[in-house]
């Protein structure tokens, strides 16, 4: 009975929120969709921005679009929050893909702030409306959408960042191309970062495993960054899909969001 009840008072909860709008957005010569879920009432909410990943087949980016990370936002937009998921450019079928980190030596860094590019321009369309409190923005992705909300945190403006499974370049499980050039760009990132930043990673991620984690994560705080690590626990057979696992990490999560004021 008290399993029942806790799911039926999840699901009206989740259905308090409205629908999501789709924004389009320019960025630079191209379209992107951004998906925004609000809560009920006049605000003015505080905006999350939630970036998803990238996969390692090139046709599997054909899946994104108004699905992408419904879970997470419906669950923060549920709770008061408005939520914005910009579909970079690339993904969804929509446009040319420009997150590419080049061939030979690859370029991280770039990669990371061209994500940056699609996350700015989702966060100007979207706070400009007057039930968006400007104030309180935070940035929140996974995989290559986390490498992006770090790098995005380096140009200011928002109030923290929460980081899952960082990173670009897996190939294949624990096998990532130019580990050295991914060092590299946190530690870049780590040097221009004002904001406190939550990583989190799971002990079985076969994208980015615990030694490659911590090494970036050691990179990025040593040159400056303000960030906490969270060892999440093994999750399936791929760690790298924890972020599924809304309930094992929201409290974490929350907790930190208040700590920057983010949730009050």
């Amino acid at each position: 009975m008290k399993a029942i009840l806790l799911v039926c008072l999840f699901a009206i909860a989740a259905s308090s929120a409205r629908a999501a709008e789709t924004v389009q957005v320019e960025v630079q010569d191209q379209a992107i969709n951004v998906y925004l879920y609000e809560p009920p009432g006049t605000g003015p909410f505080p905006l999350l921005v939630l970036s998803h990943g990238s996969p390692r087949k090139p046709e599997d980016r054909l899946s994104y679009g108004a699905r992408t990370l419904h879970a997470q936002a419906e669950a923060y937009a549920a709770a008061g929050v408005a939520v914005a998921v910009p579909v970079r450019r690339g993904y969804g079928g929509i446009g040319r893909y420009v997150e590419g980190f080049g061939n030979g030596r690859p370029n991280y860094y770039q990669a990371g702030m061209t994500s940056a590019d699609d996350i700015d321009a989702a966060i100007a369309a979207v706070s400009k409306r007057p039930e968006i409190d400007a104030t309180r923005i935070v940035l929140m992705g996974v995989s290559a959408g986390g490498w992006g909300s770090v790098a995005a945190a380096t140009r200011g403006g928002v109030l923290g960042v929460v980081n899952f499974a960082g990173g670009r370049g897996s190939k294949g499980p624990d096998d990532v191309n130019g580990e050295p050039e991914l060092i590299s760009a946190a530690a870049q990132y780590g040097g221009a970062s004002h904001v406190p930043e939550l990583w989190i990673y799971s002990t079985n991620d076969h994208f980015f495993n615990p030694p490659l984690a911590q090494a970036l994560f050691h990179a990025f705080t040593n040159a400056g960054g303000q960030a906490t690590f969270i060892t999440a626990p093994a999750y399936g057979e791929d760690g790298h899909t924890y972020f599924s696992d809304i309930p094992d990490w929201r409290p974490k999560v929350d907790d930190f969001l208040r700590k920057i004021g983010f949730l009050r």
